[in-house]
């Protein structure tokens, strides 16, 4: 699959669906496209501070975005302002898709935090998934959720977050 061209100015709007709704949308600048991964970068798009406990997303904070057309997870990798690393936050996410100046991807409620020294490797919304229906539903798209956190765990733990490039 070939790279579709950019929106104005090389972005594209992120679009995050989760449960057949836009949970947000948001500009981004766009840094690669190979035809299967995705690289995006734009700021703390969220509403003021999200406080998790383990981390702080702020306005101020840049994320850069990876996304591919054939894996069910996307990496966020997330610095400071000033540019100090804070971390990867994992969405796992059906495969994303793109039309034009918009990247669409579907959050499948499972994420996984790993901090910027890779001591704190984290599951999260475990809880959420299982509410969500989807194994019912779609039990092979749960499946491949599953399969997915567990790809990002091993990743997180082997060091293997950081060595995403644009």
């Amino acid at each position: 699959m070939s790279p579709e061209p950019a929106g104005p100015q090389g972005t594209v709007d992120v679009v995050l669906v989760k449960a057949g709704r836009t949970k947000i949308r948001y500009p981004a600048a766009l840094l690669h496209d190979d035809g299967a991964r995705l690289t995006v970068r734009a700021p703390w798009a969220g509403a003021g501070v999200r406080d998790f406990g383990f981390v702080r997303f702020a306005p101020g904070d840049v994320f850069t975005e990876h996304y591919w057309r054939d894996r069910w997870y996307a990496v966020k990798e997330v610095r400071t302002g000033a540019g100090g690393l804070k971390g990867w936050y994992c969405d796992v996410t059906r495969p994303a898709v793109r039309t034009g100046g918009e990247l669409v991807v579907e959050d499948l409620d499972l994420d996984l935090w790993c901090s910027a020294d890779g001591t704190d490797v984290r599951r999260l919304d475990e809880d959420e998934f299982a509410a969500s229906g989807l194994a019912e539903r779609d039990p092979a798209a749960a499946a491949a959720a599953v399969r997915a956190l567990d790809e990002l765990e091993r990743l997180a733990r082997g060091g293997g977050l950081g060595g995403m490039r644009a």
